[in-house]
């Protein structure tokens, strides 16, 4: 057995079911990819947000692939099937972004990883994350490669949406559509995960359609601290300018301590990268990667915390808005849309301090508000 196959020792090894079901509440598309698996053609493109099971249903696919589509029970398939889905293939390449934008230079590591052999599977699956973000130049040089594809590799594009510069590429692409998992989808699989029926609803309903966010959030013991307090700020606002600068403070460490989960997960994934280094060679391990795509995971759960803040605020002046007559409801229903319009900034990469003064400047002033409980 070859060094490359040895460095992957240790994963699970699954069968065709156990596979896919690591992709959640996705059941059109679960379908069509595994009848795609028979007969595969060079190009598929994965569209929907993020936490939507687009890489699970990448790397399970890639799964069976590398397999077989005949989902045999034989050791090598099993084999294949528990590191694809690890995201610790060989022959399964994910290429991310480095920056926010997909880049002629990560396009030029598609091109080249495409025409490698593959090392221990007959095929090789390149996965490209965030293909939306791909400037015009560097999406021109994907649609050649994907025109005139290796005969031996499959390419698999994640998106949240197609822009219109390039719908060309996607023309090239059979593309599979993955919506929002639904809360009680979500809830389910937190509940068979062993978390209480009660606390698995919570999460899911602060998870914004996200399988991989829940269960995040489930591991973190301040999720519904949190909650209530971004629930009381309405009631804390007083009109000044250091009461705005006393909230935002707080919220901001808040964001600060929801990272643990992460952080610790993040070392955990290091640590055993570091024994694969100290055991095989520290060449090819891919550290740099790692740590990028770790960057990268910190600055997204950020946003999602952001949101799930606002979310969590938003609701609390709509609950005013129907429950307390006396309130002036233009003014509640009002302060719902600039919650709103505050979201959107997110994409911007806006500085936080400021976003959220900026919001809170603009919210009416309801000290009654701090009695609505949760």
């Amino acid at each position: 057995m070859s060094k490359s196959i040895d460095v992957f020792d240790g994963v699970i090894p699954l069968g065709d079911k156990a596979l896919w079901a690591t992709v959640i509440g996705q059941e059109s598309a679960v379908t069509l990819l595994r009848r795609a698996a028979f007969k595969p053609v060079h190009a598929y493109l994965l569209v929907g947000p993020r936490g939507a099971g687009r890489t699970e249903a990448a790397r399970a696919f890639a799964g069976s692939l590398f397999a077989g589509a005949e989902g045999g029970v034989d050791k090598s398939g099993d084999r294949h099937r528990g590191l694809a889905a690890a995201g610790r293939h060989p022959d399964l390449v994910l290429v991310e972004p480095q920056g926010r934008v997909l880049l002629v230079d990560d396009v030029q590591r598609i091109i080249k990883e495409g025409w490698r052999s593959p090392i221990e599977a007959d095929r090789k699956v390149i996965v490209v994350d965030r293909f939306d973000t791909a400037e015009p130049s560097a999406a021109a040089s994907l649609l050649k490669t994907i025109e005139e594809p290796p005969t031996s590799t499959v390419f698999v594009l994640l998106a949240e949406e197609v822009p219109d510069e390039h719908v060309t590429v996607a023309s090239r692409c059979v593309r599979v559509d993955l919506p929002p998992v639904p809360a009680p989808l979500i809830a389910d699989a937190l509940v068979a995960d062993g978390i209480p029926v009660e606390k698995a609803i919570e999460l899911s309903e602060a998870s914004a359609g996200s399988v991989a966010r829940a269960r995040l959030l489930a591991t973190d013991p301040t999720f519904l601290g949190r909650r209530d307090s971004w629930h009381s700020v309405p009631g804390r606002l007083d009109g000044s300018g250091s009461a705005i600068a006393v909230v935002v403070e707080e919220l901001k460490g808040l964001i600060d301590d929801a990272q643990a989960p992460l952080v610790s997960r993040h070392q955990d994934e290091l640590e055993a990268l570091s024994e694969r280094e100290d055991a095989f060679g520290s060449r090819g391990s891919g550290r740099r990667e790692i740590a990028e795509r770790q960057k990268r995971e910190i600055r997204r759960h950020r946003d999602d915390e952001i949101r799930f803040g606002l979310a969590t605020l938003s609701r609390a002046y709509l609950a005013l808005s129907i429950l307390d007559s006396s309130s002036p409801s233009q003014a509640l229903l009002a302060a719902v849309d600039r919650i709103t319009e505050a979201g959107g900034d997110l994409l911007r990469n806006p500085n936080e301090t400021l976003l959220l003064q900026a919001l809170l400047l603009d919210l009416p002033t309801l000290q009654f508000v701090g009695e609505l409980q949760p």
